[in-house]
């Protein structure tokens, strides 16, 4: 499968600007062959906590969006949205991956990142999300969820491919960097991490999206400015590692 990591800026606050740049952005990806497209955290508004101005019902117009852009280029469409679900006592940070045939899934962003004072403001998720798409398994995680191999180890058995979504300042790249190869040699799946570029709340980002192989290696990657990564991955390389290599029958 033909995946595409879209590294690009976000208009602070702003999803109807950002919404009509990144429109042209996905379809370059499917020009490009892309059967999955990735965008970042909060992908739409930037990583805020102004829930009153960004917060959208889990049919906004962010996942919209992600819905119209699957359907009109046939290909699968994620990325993180604030979303206020009335079923929650507070919004959640979503991941929505939609497909090309009105197929939608979500996980919510299990570690609310303290840090920054997420955690006040958005409800950590309380479960797993893993979808097949044609074949190939793939597990959903965002941005701060990196740090917490433990939860990448729980699916591994049952993913070749993890997306990994972020708003991950350049103050700590080298900790995104290693980390995204890390998870992705660990557990023997490929890794697709698209961090955001440019300036927003006060914090700039370098992005050093990457998709990278169950080996380690980089297949596609940039840095400092918007960039289109495209890269195959397949189900059989996962596969096929584990079995020269297999390494997870010996965790305990």
């Amino acid at each position: 499968m033909r995946v595409a990591a879209i590294q690009h800026d976000i208009v602070w606050e702003d999803p109807d600007a950002t919404l009509d740049h990144l429109g042209p952005e996905l379809a370059a990806a499917a020009t490009a062959g892309a059967h999955l497209a990735l965008l970042s955290e909060m992908f739409s508004v930037g990583f805020s906590l102004d829930l009153d101005r960004i917060a959208e019902a889990p049919d906004g117009p962010s996942a919209t969006f992600l819905s119209e852009q699957a359907a009109r280029h046939r290909m699968w469409v994620g990325g993180s949205i604030p979303v206020r679900d009335p079923a929650l006592a507070l919004p959640v940070n979503r991941f929505v991956l939609a497909g090309p045939d009105g197929e939608q899934v979500h996980y919510d962003k299990i570690h609310p990142f303290s840090y920054a004072g997420e955690d006040q403001y958005y409800q950590p998720g309380s479960s797993f999300t893993t979808v097949d798409i044609d074949g190939l398994r793939v597990s959903l995680f965002v941005c701060y969820d990196l740090r917490f191999a433990d939860e990448f180890w729980i699916l591994a058995p049952g993913t070749d491919c993890y997306l990994v979504p972020a708003n991950w300042p350049s103050s700590r790249r080298l900790h995104w960097r290693s980390l995204l190869r890390a998870r992705a040699i660990e557990n023997q799946a490929y890794v697709i991490g698209v961090n955001r570029v440019g300036e927003g709340g006060g914090l700039s980002y370098s992005g050093d999206s990457a998709i990278i192989d169950p080996m380690g290696e980089v297949l596609a990657a940039a840095a400092g400015t918007e960039a289109l990564l495209v890269a195959d991955v397949d189900a059989a390389v996962v596969a096929g590692t584990r079995a020269r290599f297999p390494f997870l029958a010996d965790r305990r």
